[in-house]
């Protein structure tokens, strides 16, 4: 496919990181913003070949459409904005970044999706591949991009990237060798509408897989599990904490094993495991299995995982002050992934909650206090919708604060020896901060400054 003339849609991290890769290449980049106000100076400085961008900000017209190759769209924006149906019935290719790395990429990948633990999994994955290769590489959702280090790639590069729905929206040819769908939960409904969309965008991850390639699977998953046919043509591979699997991934007598159909392997021992929680037992099986069939040897596997100590923002211990434990669960962006932070707290706990709305159901966390929630405080626009849901379910012990400040300096005012302090929203960050990340690191400054 000649990439000679490219329209680049969003002047974020992505965006720029598509425009430098087909920059790279020969091609021409038009970077498309609807915002007016973009600081083209600023972005100009992100750029290797700024010489090579030109900015078209504002409203689309299907004049700047003429003579483009393909239109790249960045994962942020939905694909029903109303500038998409004058680049749709333009009839130029539509692709996101991650089909355009896929097409600079050589390697061989490893795809991990789901609705919660991506960014934990996608991580060890990667770093059992770079204690097995050096050059492999982590990149996607994750933060880095995977037009950022595509075709720095060689045949047999590893690279394990996490693939959020709205990247997966537009794939058309991307195929990983290993797919993982962790689990589904409902999310993101207020860009997918309805569970079954959101779902069928996170399924495009196996849809060009051929037998030759494997798709991992949590067997303990309800919405996997009843979706079983649906799955392409990929071979399976099952894993599951809380089964014995004649073939698959699973836990005997406290120890990890692979049954690959010739051989039982173990791995580790559940108690080396040094991340929290059971939803982490279930991403140490996941990235298990996907390292397994992506070809690393299991003392590589072992050895990684042994010394893997979680990612930030995901139940991270911040600090002790005064026997009271400091928690930042900022990813915790949608309930269930929230109510996996509260199960992981030993002790009563003292609970931040609230931001964005992505039109979510709160009923299923408050179900999950379970006597643990000495207090609920509430931050954000959804602070309204969430406090109605606690008086449904008869939860009382809620307080509204302004600020994340606010919140993080009652709890260290109120809580006392032996209490934990929760930062696990349920919600997205972008009522108040830039991302969820910006939020753990305001979380962890001002629980350092108590």
């Amino acid at each position: 496919m000649k990439l000679s003339n490219v329209i680049v849609a969003g002047a974020g991290k992505s965006g720029i990181a598509s425009a430098n890769l087909l920059n790279r290449h020969g091609t021409d980049v038009i970077l498309y913003d609807g915002n007016v106000n973009v600081d083209i100076k600023a972005i100009q400085s992100k750029f290797e070949f700024p010489e090579k961008v030109k900015f078209k900000l504002g409203e689309m017209t299907p004049q700047l459409l003429e003579g483009m190759d393909l239109f790249v769209i960045s994962p942020g924006i939905p694909l029903d904005a109303p500038f998409m149906k004058i680049v749709s019935e333009s009839g130029i290719p539509i692709w996101g970044e991650i089909e355009l790395a896929y097409y600079f990429s050589k390697g061989i990948i490893a795809g991990i999706t789901g609705t919660n633990g991506k960014t934990t999994t996608t991580t060890l994955v990667g770093e059992i591949f770079k204690a097995y290769r050096s050059d492999s590489m982590i990149v996607g959702n994750i933060g880095i991009p995977f037009t950022d280090l595509a075709d720095k790639t060689k045949d047999d590069t590893l690279i394990s990237a996490e693939l959020s729905s709205f990247q997966l929206e537009t794939v058309h040819t991307f195929r990983p060798h290993v797919a993982a769908v962790l689990n589904l939960t409902p999310d993101h409904l207020n860009r997918h509408y309805t569970f079954d969309n959101y779902v069928n965008a996170k399924l495009r991850i196996t849809m060009n897989q051929t037998p030759d390639d494997y798709l991992v699977l949590n067997y303990d998953d309800p919405e996997i599990r009843k979706r079983k046919g649906s799955f392409g043509n990929a071979r399976l591979i099952w894993f599951s904490r809380k089964e014995e699997l004649p073939q698959g991934v699973y836990i005997k007598s406290g120890i990890i094993r692979i049954a690959d159909g010739e051989d039982i392997i173990s791995i580790i021992d559940t108690d080396d495991i040094t991340i929290p929680g059971d939803h982490n037992v279930e991403n140490v099986l996941a990235a298990a299995a996907v390292s397994y069939y992506m070809g690393v040897p299991a003392s590589y596997i072992r050895d990684s995982i042994k010394a893997f100590k979680g990612v930030e923002h995901r139940i991270e211990f911040v600090r002790e002050k005064d026997g009271v434990r400091f928690y930042n669960d900022s990813k915790g962006t949608n309930p269930d992934a929230a109510i996996k932070g509260i199960l992981s707290m030993k002790g009563p706990t003292y609970l931040i909650g609230g931001g964005y709305d992505k039109q979510s159901d709160y009923g299923e966390w408050i179900d999950a206090f379970g006597g643990k929630v000495k207090k609920l405080i509430l931050i954000g626009e959804t602070k309204e919708k969430i406090a109605e849901a606690c008086r449904s379910k008869g939860f009382e012990d809620y307080i509204f604060m302004d600020t994340l400040k606010d919140a993080v300096d009652y709890c260290g005012e109120k809580a006392v020896s032996g209490d934990m302090v929760l930062l696990s929203p349920a919600c997205a960050s972008w009522d108040m901060f830039k991302s969820y990340e910006e939020r753990g690191d305001l979380f962890r400054k001002y629980v350092n400054e108590l």
